[in-house]
This record gives structure tokens, C-alpha cells and sequence, in this order.
């Protein structure tokens, strides 16, 4: 099917998003909440663009919004702008010392906000649940409350027993509001929930050259899931080659 992005029109496949189309051809559209590991979800809206359909022109989060034959698609109309400059001015009150939120408010031509300043570290955008729940299996954080009580917590605000220290979430976090050291043989995995703030998992030793390399619940796990005997990960990635 055809569709025209910014006056360019391009070719796509049926079930593909505005976003991914956008992408395959170089149109940039800035995201916070999207990873290509997870299914979209649509919760920071900055991917907003704005669509013509017929005589009607509305926004749409193009993370979610599959295309259309003869969609019509503008990434940076007035609209668009206004809107991506309202919530990066919510998004830089809420983190208003973090440096990756600050860095693409600039990049959007945000560089202040006339909302009162919060210390948050955590923009709510959920990458780190959904991928703690979709790709590692786990669910062992989730997105808890609502409204202005919401967050990223464990049950009962404390370190989850289901959490294995693979540091998916560490990964995925698009503003780095989760921080992960190997330090010896302790991994230790640091939330921005100050109430689960801390948790340390014991590294597995390689047999042949004496590295820490991976967390021992996480090299349990992986084994039981994939049915494969402990011993498999005696070795470090390195040593096995």
C-alpha cells in the first residue's frame, strides 16, 4: 500500500506503523516509550503525528496507528510541535535533572518549563515492566496506581524473589533511570523507586578464566526454561568459543 509522510510517498506493508514506516525511510520521529523488544504501548505521546484522512486531520500516536492506503502523514506539523513542546515541558518538570530528558527537550526545542520543577528519575513509560513480563518472562516489576500515586514497583515495594538480575530493564530504559554495576562477584541493580532502591544478585565464576559474568538465579533460570543442565554455563561466552 501507498501513503505520503511529510509530502514523500512511500511504500508499506499492511500491519506496519506510521513509526516503523517512518524509520525504514529515515523520517524521524522521537520516541521515549517505544522498543522495538516489546509491543508498543503509547504511553509517553511524543511520537504523536498528525494524519489526514478525507477532510479530517487529527493526532495519533504513531507507535500504535497501523497505516492506511492514501494516509496522508505530517511528522512536524504546527500541531505536532505544539503538542511534543507540552509534554516535554510536563516531562522536564517531572525530571528536571535528567540529563536524557534534558537532552531531547533541547533537541525539541524545549530548554525550560512553566510547570513547577519535580526531582523525579522515572517517566513512567513502562519499557522497563513490559520488558521484565514479554521478553524475560518474569513480571517481577510492574506498573502499580494510578494518577499521580503511579510507578514501577515490586510487590509490596519490595525486591521482587522473581527477579533474576539479567538487567533487562537496566537495558531498555530510555533515560537511564536505572543504574546496574558488576562490581567482584555482585551485581548490583539500583531502581529509581526509593523504596526498592537496592538489589544484589551473586555472579556466576567461569571455570576456565575466572571472570564473574552473569547472575547465578539468572543462569538457574535460563537453564530450567530451556531445559538444559546447570553445567551449560560453567563457561563464560568468551571461554566457549
Amino acid at each position: 500500500m501507498k501513503l505520503t509522510i511529510d509530502g514523500r510517498e512511500l511504500e508499506a506493508k499492511e500491519g506496519q506503523t506510521i513509526l516503523k514506516v517512518a524509520g525504514d525511510n529515515n523520517i524521524y520521529i522521537p520516541t521515549l516509550c517505544y522498543n522495538e523488544a516489546v509491543a508498543a504501548y503509547g504511553s509517553c505521546r511524543i511520537c504523536m503525528v498528525e494524519i489526514e484522512k478525507g477532510k479530517r486531520k487529527r493526532l495519533v500516536a504513531s507507535c500504535l496507528y497501523p497505516v492506511e492506503e492514501g494516509l496522508v502523514v505530517y511528522t512536524d506539523s504546527p500541531k505536532v510541535i505544539a503538542n511534543r513542546k507540552m509534554l516535554m515541558q510536563l516531562l522536564l518538570a517531572r525530571c528536571s535533572k535528567n540529563e536524557a530528558v534534558k537532552s531531547l527537550a533541547k533537541k525539541l526545542g524545549v530548554t525550560e518549563t512553566p510547570f513547577k520543577l519535580e526531582d523525579k528519575n522515572c517517566i513512567l513509560c513502562g519499557l522497563c515492566a513490559r520488558a521484565c513480563e514479554e521478553v524475560v518472562g518474569t513480571s517481577a516489576i510492574s506498573m502499580v496506581n494510578r494518577g499521580v500515586t503511579r510507578e514501577v514497583s515490586a510487590p509490596f515495594h519490595e525486591a521482587s524473589i522473581e527477579c533474576i538480575g539479567c538487567g533487562s530493564c537496566f537495558y531498555v530504559c530510555p533515560i537511564d533511570a536505572i543504574k546496574m554495576e558488576d562490581k567482584g562477584d555482585v551485581r548490583t541493580l539500583t531502581m529509581p523507586n526509593p523504596e526498592m532502591q537496592e538489589v544484589k544478585f551473586k555472579l556466576s565464576k567461569c571455570k576456565k578464566c575466572g571472570s564473574y559474568w552473569a547472575p547465578e538465579k539468572q543462569l538457574a533460570f535460563i537453564a530450567k526454561k530451556a531445559g538444559i543442565a546447570p553445567e551449560s554455563f560453567d563457561l563464560c561466552p568468551d571461554c566457549r568459543d
